[in-house]
């Protein structure tokens, strides 16, 4: 399990390579938030840990960057404690945020839940099902040959998390988490309204959607075409 460490603390940065390296995992370091973005590319982490408050990309610009084209799992690693911080964080695509300073046995678990809860899947710039192809670099959704479908910010991340994950169960619990974060995993009311609203947007029969799947009192399915033969 490879997790890159991005921050421009030096001292940081070697702690949690001695630490994390001593139980098991292999780790890539990133000084500054462009660098961080190459880091992904080149390195395949399993998970991002992010600092906010990087040079030359800040960890905003880094979770942002990450989110038109990956789901690799985001932990902010940061010393702003604030509320607001948190929820921007959160709503720019982190998956989770621990404060500075910690302690090392809570990062291990917030860790062990990220990955534990994370199928690693393919990267693709693309997805096609049934007339509609998500461009997830451009952040676009059309139904084919060129009807751009407009979706809200919280549409797009559902939408992105089912699809990035085709066939799985997501739990609406893992849903809830990424999108508005821990605190919210009984909100399933407001989850059940998004998913309704973008079965109007992308099912032929939105009452009975054929992509966008219920798992009664578990979560979600996103179910692909198969393949043709």
């Amino acid at each position: 399990m490879k997790i890159l460490v991005a921050d421009d603390d030096p001292q940081l940065v070697r702690a949690l390579t001695l630490t994390l390296g001593a139980v098991g995992y292999d780790i890539a370091t990133a000084a500054d938030g462009a660098e961080a973005l190459r880091a992904v590319v080149e390195e395949h982490p399993d998970v991002v840990m992010v600092d906010l408050g990087m040079p030359r990309v800040d960890g905003l610009g880094v979770i942002e960057g990450l989110r038109g084209w990956s789901n690799v799992p985001v932990l902010v690693v940061s010393g702003r404690a604030g509320a607001a911080d948190k929820v921007e964080a959160l709503d720019a695509g982190a998956d989770d945020y621990i404060t500075k300073p910690f302690a090392m046995d809570e990062l291990l678990a917030r860790l062990r839940a990220l990955t534990r809860r994370t199928t690693p899947t393919p990267d693709q710039p693309s997805e096609t099902f049934g007339g509609i192809r998500i461009d997830f670099v451009a952040k676009s959704v059309v139904r084919e040959p060129d009807e751009a479908i407009r979706l809200t910010p919280t549409e797009w991340r559902i939408l992105e998390i089912l699809v990035r994950n085709p066939g799985r169960l997501v739990t609406r619990e893992d849903i809830l988490t990424r999108i508005w974060g821990p605190a919210h995993t009984t909100d399933g009311g407001y989850l059940r309204l998004y998913v309704s609203q973008l079965r109007k947007k992308l099912e032929a029969v939105p009452a009975q959607p054929r992509y966008l799947q219920t798992v009664q009192g578990m979560g979600y399915r996103f179910m692909p075409d198969e393949p043709s033969r």
